[in-house]
C-alpha cells in the first residue's frame, strides 16, 4: 500500500458548491428542506469513493451518519461537523453575496466556510484521499453530520443516543470549536490550536412580573415593566464566582514554555495563583471574562400594547453560559437570590449543564497534538474551555474523551465574521485541515 497522499485538487471548488446550498436552519419553516436534500445528494457527488465504502445511514431528517470499518475491534471514532448555517444577508454590508461561494485571493467567502462547512470538507477531503489510496483505519471510524446544530435540534441528540444503544463507546470524539490562532491571549502572540475539552452549558431563561393594566397617566409605583427592568440591572455586573478551570490552567501551563520576557513571568504568576487569575480574568472583559464565570446576557424585552397603556405582564429573555462547577439548579438558586424580588417569575426556557473537561494526558489528546504538529507545526497545542455550546455535549454524556478543535487556521477577523459579515477561510487552511484529518486517522492506535 501507497503512503504516499493522493490528494484530488478542487478542495476550494467543493466547497463553493456548498456554501451555495442555504442551508439556515432557522429558516426551515420558510424554506423547507430543499437545500438539506440536495446537500446530502451533493455530498454523494463529491465524495463518490465515501459512498462507496462507508455504510450510509440517515438519522432524523437532518443528520447524515457514515460508517468505516476498521482493520481492528478497538472502540470507534466519532468525527463530526454540521452543514447548517446561521442567517446571512448580503445587505449587511458582505464583500460577496453570502451564498456565492466566491472564490478570491486565496480564500472561499460565504456563510458557512468557516462555521462548519469548511471544518466539514476537510475531513471528507482526508477520507477521500484516504480512500483513494486503499487506507483502512485502525478502528472502526463514524463520521457525523448535522443539520440542526445552529438552531439546538435533535439530530445530534438521536445520533448519540443510536450509537450509546447499539454499545457504541467512542475512544475519541472530536467536533468543531477551536482553531489554529496567532494571539490566544491578549499579551501572548504564538500561534497556538486551542482545542476545546469541555464546554460551558447554555441556559436560557425568562424573568417575569404581572401587575394591574390600565392608563399610563396614573402609574403604581412599580409597574411590570419597571420591576423586570430592575431585575435585569441587578444581574450587573455579574453576580457569578470567578473561577480557574482546571483545562484553564493546563493552557496557561503550555504557553509558558513560548513566551518570553514579562509575559513568561505574568504566565508563571497566573499558572501559580488561579484565584488570582480567575479575578485578572473577569477585569479583563470578553472572551477571557467568560472563560472563568457563568455569563448572564439579557437578549429579549417583551411587554406592553400600547405607549400609553399600563402592561399587565413584562418580561426579559436571558442566555446564560453556565461555566464549570454550576450547574441548572444553582444558577436559578444565585439568579433568585440576586434579583431579591419574590414578584419576579424565573422559568427555565431551556437548561443544559457544562460538560466534564475531558483529559489533557492520555493518548487521544496526544493524536490531536501529533495531528496539528504535521498539519501546522508552527503551532502549540493548547487546552481551552469552550463558550459556545456544539453538537458534541451529547456525547459527553457517556463518551470518556470528547475534544472540539476545527483545524482552520483563523485570524481575530475571521473568529469575528463566524455568524458576521464576511465570512471566509484560507485555501491554504484547507489544505492544512486535510492534512490534520489524514494525519489523524492514519495514526489510530489498533
Amino acid at each position: 500500500m501507497s503512503h504516499s497522499p493522493v490528494v484530488r485538487p478542487g478542495a476550494p471548488e467543493r466547497l463553493s458548491r456548498m456554501i451555495r446550498l442555504q442551508t439556515v436552519s432557522a429558516e426551515l419553516d420558510r424554506r423547507g428542506t430543499a437545500d438539506f436534500d440536495r446537500f446530502g445528494d451533493l455530498l454523494a457527488e463529491l465524495y463518490p469513493l465515501v459512498h462507496e465504502h462507508l455504510a450510509f445511514e440517515p438519522v432524523t431528517d437532518l443528520g447524515l451518519l457514515f460508517h468505516w470499518r476498521g482493520r481492528g475491534d478497538g472502540d470507534p471514532v466519532v468525527l463530526m461537523a454540521h452543514f447548517d448555517v446561521v442567517p446571512a444577508h448580503e445587505e449587511d454590508g458582505w464583500t460577496f453575496p453570502p451564498f456565492e461561494g466566491r472564490i478570491h485571493d486565496g480564500s472561499v467567502w460565504g456563510r458557512g466556510t468557516l462555521d462548519d462547512k469548511g471544518p466539514l470538507i476537510v475531513l471528507l477531503e482526508a477520507v477521500e484521499n484516504l480512500l483513494a489510496e486503499g487506507f483502512v483505519p485502525a478502528r472502526d471510524v463514524y463520521l457525523w453530520f448535522g443539520g440542526n446544530e445552529e438552531s439546538y435540534g435533535d439530530a445530534a441528540i438521536t445520533a448519540a443516543r443510536l450509537l450509546e444503544e447499539r454499545g457504541v463507546i467512542p475512544w475519541l470524539v472530536l467536533d468543531e470549536g477551536g482553531a489554529v490562532v496567532d494571539a490566544p491571549l491578549p499579551f501572548l502572540k504564538v500561534p497556538a490550536a486551542m482545542v476545546g475539552v469541555g464546554e460551558k452549558g447554555v441556559m436560557t431563561i425568562r424573568i417575569r412580573a404581572r401587575g394591574d393594566g390600565g392608563h399610563a397617566s396614573a402609574p403604581p409605583r412599580l409597574t411590570a415593566a419597571a420591576r423586570v427592568a430592575r431585575a435585569v440591572a441587578r444581574l450587573d455586573p455579574n453576580p457569578f464566582p470567578k473561577r480557574m478551570p482546571r483545562s484553564m490552567r493546563a493552557m496557561l501551563a503550555s504557553f509558558t514554555p513560548h513566551a518570553r520576557g514579562g509575559a513568561r513571568l505574568l504566565l508563571r504568576v497566573l499558572t501559580a495563583f488561579p484565584w488570582l487569575t480567575a479575578r485578572v480574568f473577569a477585569r479583563l472583559g470578553g472572551e477571557p471574562a467568560a472563560l472563568v464565570h457563568t455569563t448572564v446576557a439579557p437578549t429579549m424585552l417583551d411587554g406592553g400594547s400600547a405607549a400609553n397603556v399600563l402592561p399587565a405582564r413584562a418580561s426579559a429573555t436571558v442566555n446564560l453560559r453556565v461555566a464549570i462547577g454550576e450547574d441548572v439548579d444553582s444558577v436559578v438558586r444565585r439568579l433568585r437570590r440576586t434579583i431579591r424580588d419574590r414578584d419576579i417569575e424565573i422559568d427555565v426556557v431551556e437548561g443544559y449543564a457544562p460538560s466534564p473537561e475531558s483529559p489533557t494526558d492520555g493518548p487521544q489528546f496526544a493524536a490531536i497534538v501529533d495531528a496539528v504538529a504535521a498539519s501546522y507545526p508552527e503551532a502549540t497545542t493548547a487546552p481551552y474551555l469552550m463558550m459556545a455550546a456544539t453538537d458534541s455535549r451529547h456525547f459527553h454524556r457517556y463518551a470518556p474523551a470528547v475534544y472540539r478543535f476545527a483545524p482552520l487556521a483563523m485570524t481575530a477577523a475571521q473568529r469575528a465574521s463566524i455568524h458576521g459579515v464576511d465570512e471566509r477561510v484560507t485555501i491554504d487552511s484547507l489544505e492544512r485541515g486535510e492534512r490534520f484529518h489524514r494525519t489523524l486517522i492514519r495514526s489510530l492506535p489498533e
